[in-house]
C-alpha cells in the first residue's frame, strides 16, 4: 500500500500549527510543519469571549496553512480547535471566520478527546509504545494529563491550567520580580494539590502497582513548552526532531532553566538560543508548570516528544 498525504491544522490558545505528513496505518512521516502565533486566548479569560482581532488573525493563519497544505498535494485537510475555542461564549464567530477565510469547517474538540489524540499520537513513537508513561500536554489554555501504556489509557483529564491563561491571570513585571516567581509557583502548586492530585494520584498508585519494579512510569512532555525547553537545553538553532526527542531534563536542570528565565527581561529572553522570540513571554509560566508537576508528583526526569495530537488526527 502507498501512504496518503494528509494535513491537519491545530488551532490552539497560543498558536496555529500545520502538519503535513505521509500516513500509512500508524506510521506518520512529516513532510512539512509550521506554526504561527495568533494568541487566540489573548484578553479571553476575563470575559470568555474571543477578541475580534484574534479571531481574524487566527482565520487568516488557517487559510494560509490550508493553501500551503494544498500546494504540498495533501488529499485532506482537517482543522481542530482546542481549549480557547471550546471555552468561548462566541466560538461560532471563530467557526464562521475560518470557514469564510479558508473554505473549511473546524472541529472544536473536548478536553478528553484532545487528551486521547495526544496519547495516541505520542505512542506512534515505538520507543514510547510499550513503556508506562504519564503524558503532559501543556498548552496555552489547558494541560492534559494522560496515563497509560501502549494502547491502554488508564487516566486522562484536561485541566484549566495553561501558559496564556496564567499569563493573563497573573501578570508580572519586566523583568519579573523574585516574589512574582514565588506567586506563580504558589498558585500552580495549589492548583495541582486541590484540582489535579485528587484525580491523578489514585490512578498513579494503581498504575505503579501494575508495573514491575524495574519499570518506572516515565514523565513525557509534548507541545510547545516541552519542545522549547528541549531546544534551549540542546542550544538548537533549527528544529531537529531526533535531537529534541533525545533530551532528558532532570529536576536540577529544569530548576536551573526556571531560575535563569525568571531573572531575565523579555528582551533578554528573546535572545536565548532555542527559545523562539514569540514564546519568550509564555515560557515563564510553562517552565513553572513543568517544574511544579515534577516536584509534586516526584518525577526525577522529563522526557520530550515532538509527537502528539496532530499525529493522531492524521490517522483518522
Amino acid at each position: 500500500m502507498k501512504p496518503t498525504r494528509r494535513a491537519v491544522i491545530d488551532v490552539g490558545t497560543n498558536s496555529v500549527k500545520l502538519l503535513v505528513a505521509d500516513v500509512l496505518g500508524s506510521e506518520v512521516h512529516p513532510v512539512w510543519e509550521g506554526s504561527k502565533q495568533t494568541r487566540l486566548g489573548q484578553s479571553f479569560y476575563r470575559t470568555h469571549r474571543l477578541q475580534t482581532a484574534a479571531i481574524l488573525s487566527t482565520a487568516e493563519a488557517v487559510a494560509d496553512f490550508a493553501t500551503q497544505a494544498r500546494s504540498l498535494e495533501a488529499i485532506s485537510i482537517r482543522i481542530l480547535a482546542t481549549s480557547a475555542a471550546r471555552d468561548a461564549l462566541n466560538a461560532v464567530e471563530l467557526v464562521s471566520a475560518i470557514r469564510q477565510a479558508s473554505g473549511h469547517d473546524i472541529e472544536i474538540i473536548s478536553g478528553d478527546r484532545e487528551a486521547d489524540l495526544a496519547f495516541r499520537g505520542v505512542t506512534t513513537d515505538v520507543t514510547l509504545l510499550q513503556i508506562p508513561l504519564l503524558l503532559l500536554d501543556v498548552g496555552g489554555g489547558s494541560t492534559e494529563f494522560i496515563l497509560g501504556q501502549g494502547d491502554a489509557v488508564h487516566f486522562r483529564q484536561s485541566f484549566p491550567l495553561g501558559t496564556v491563561r496564567l499569563l493573563e491571570n497573573l501578570p508580572h513585571s519586566d523583568p519579573p520580580a523574585p516574589e512574582e516567581l514565588v506567586s506563580y509557583r504558589t498558585w500552580v502548586i495549589d492548583f495541582l494539590q486541590t484540582k489535579v492530585r485528587p484525580e491523578l494520584a489514585p490512578a498513579l498508585t494503581r498504575e505503579k502497582s501494575r508495573c514491575p519494579p524495574e519499570s518506572d512510569i516515565q514523565l513525557v512532555g509534548t507541545g510547545g513548552t516541552a519542545t522549547v525547553l528541549a531546544s534551549m537545553e540542546a542550544n538548537m538553532t533549527a528544529f531537529d526532531r531526533p535531537l529534541i526527542e533525545g533530551v532528558r531534563l532532570d529536576r536540577q536542570r529544569l530548576d536551573w532553566h526556571v531560575d535563569f528565565l525568571w531573572r531575565l527581561s523579555l528582551a533578554e529572553r528573546r535572545q536565548i538560543t532555542g527559545l523562539p522570540p514569540n514564546r519568550a513571554d509564555v515560557i515563564l509560566a510553562g517552565s513553572v508548570i513543568y517544574q511544579a508537576i515534577m516536584t509534586q508528583f516526584d518525577f526525577p526526569q522529563l522526557r520530550i516528544t515532538t509527537r502528539g495530537l496532530r499525529f493522531a488526527a492524521l490517522m483518522g
